[in-house]
C-alpha cells in the first residue's frame, strides 16, 4: 500500500512541510528508517537520530524541528504514528469461520461475522456477540457474556458467570474469573471460602498476557472501560479498577481495593488489601502502597509517600555514607590526641 504525504496528513490531520505528493509506503523507527517511509519525533532523546534518518517524512510538533526536511506537523507525534500504522497494517482479516474442531454446546448464542479457531471450548449459556474472535484452544466458561468485536487470543482461560464488554482484547495465557485468595485460619487449619462472585470487563478494555482476574468472593471484581492492562497483572478478589486506568508489568493489587479513574502505575507497584487510591494518581515503579492514597499526586518508594517527600529521604539517606566517614575521621583524630 502506498499513500501520498498529503494523504497521510489528512488522516492524522496534520499540516504537510515539503512535497504533499511524495509517496510513503510504510513506517519506520526513527534511527533505522528506510527510504519512503515516515518516521516521528515525540521524544527528545532521539533527536540525535533526525539529521541522518532515511525516512522521507517525520512526524513533528514544531516545523522548525525538520531543518530542512520534509514531515507533517501534529499537536502529538507519537499518536499521528499510531493512526498512521494502523493504514499500513499487514495483518490479513480472513473471513469469519467457525472450525469444525472447536467444541460448542448447544444452547450457546453467537453473533454475526464469528471466528471460532480450533480446539475453542464454548460452555452452555454462553453469548458471543457479532464480530467476535475466539482463538484456538481457548475456554469460555458457563453463562458468560461476550459484547460485540472482542478479540481472544489462544490459550485464554474465561470462567463461568464473567461478563465482558465491546470492544475487549485479551492476550494469550491469560485467566479471567480463577477463584481469588480466600482463606479462614482455625486451629493452623486454612479453610477455603468459597468464591461465588463475578469478573466484570467493561468496553474497549486491554489485557496483556499471563494475566490473572480474579472472580469476586460476593458480587464482582470490575475493571473500568478504556482501562489498559500490560503482561504479567495480577487483579484480586473484588478489586474495582476505574476507567482509563494504565496498569504495566508485574503490577499486583490485593483483594477488595479500589483504584480510582485514569491512574497510572509503573512497573512491579503493590497494592494492599482494602485501600482506595484517588482518581489521576501515578505511581512509580517498585512502590507498595500500604494505606489509602489521595488523587492526583505523584508517589514512589515503599511505603508510598508522595514523590517529593520519597527524594527528600532518599537524599538524606545517601548522605548518611558521607557522614559517617567524616565521624570515623573525628573519631581518629580524637584517638590519635
Amino acid at each position: 500500500m502506498k499513500l501520498t504525504l498529503g494523504e497521510v496528513a489528512k488522516h492524522v490531520d496534520g499540516e504537510v512541510v515539503g512535497e504533499s505528493d511524495t509517496t510513503i509506503s510504510g513506517v519506520s523507527e526513527i534511527q533505522n528508517a528506510s527510504p519512503g517511509t515516515i518516521t516521528f519525533l515525540g521524544n527528545p532523546l532521539y533527536s540525535k537520530y533526525l539529521k541522518d534518518t532515511k525516512a522521507d517524512a517525520v512526524f513533528v510538533d514544531e516545523a522548525s524541528i525538520l531543518n530542512g526536511k520534509s514531515g507533517i506537523i501534529v499537536s502529538n507525534p507519537q499518536l499521528a504514528m499510531a493512526k498512521t500504522l494502523t493504514l499500513f497494517s499487514n495483518k490479513k482479516l480472513k473471513d469469519p469461520y467457525i472450525d469444525s474442531k472447536a467444541v460448542l454446546a448447544k444452547n450457546v448464542r453467537i453473533g454475526k461475522a464469528v471466528t471460532i479457531e480450533a480446539g475453542a471450548v464454548i460452555k452452555d449459556g454462553v453469548i458471543i456477540g457479532d464480530k467476535c474472535k475466539i482463538g484456538a484452544n481457548t475456554v469460555i466458561g458457563e453463562n458468560t457474556t461476550l459484547g460485540k468485536s472482542c478479540l481472544l487470543s489462544p490459550n485464554i482461560s474465561i470462567h463461568d458467570n464473567c461478563t465482558i464488554g465491546n470492544n475487549v482484547i485479551v492476550h494469550s495465557n491469560t485467566s479471567i474469573g480463577c477463584d481469588g485468595f480466600g482463606y479462614v485460619t482455625e486451629n493452623d487449619f486454612h479453610e477455603k471460602i468459597p468464591q461465588e462472585g463475578i469478573v466484570i470487563i467493561e468496553d474497549n478494555v486491554e489485557i496483556g498476557s499471563n494475566c490473572a482476574i480474579d472472580r469476586a468472593t460476593i458480587g464482582s471484581t470490575v475493571i473500568g472501560e478504556m482501562t489498559k492492562i500490560d503482561n504479567l497483572v495480577h487483579i484480586a478478589h473484588n478489586v474495582k479498577i476505574g476507567k482509563g486506568c494504565l496498569l504495566t508489568a508485574g503490577f499486583a493489587i490485593a483483594g477488595s481495593s479500589e483504584i480510582g479513574n485514569y491512574c497510572t502505575f509503573a512497573g512491579q507497584v503493590g497494592v494492599a488489601p482494602h485501600l482506595k487510591v484517588g482518581d489521576r494518581s501515578i505511581v512509580a515503579s517498585k512502590s507498595g502502597i500500604t494505606k489509602s492514597l489521595k488523587g492526583g499526586k505523584v508517589y514512589a518508594g515503599f511505603p508510598a509517600r508522595e514523590i517529593k517527600d520519597h527524594n527528600k529521604r532518599q537524599a538524606l539517606i545517601n548522605q548518611i555514607g558521607r557522614l559517617r566517614k567524616k565521624l570515623d575521621m573525628l573519631i581518629k583524630d580524637q584517638t590519635k590526641h
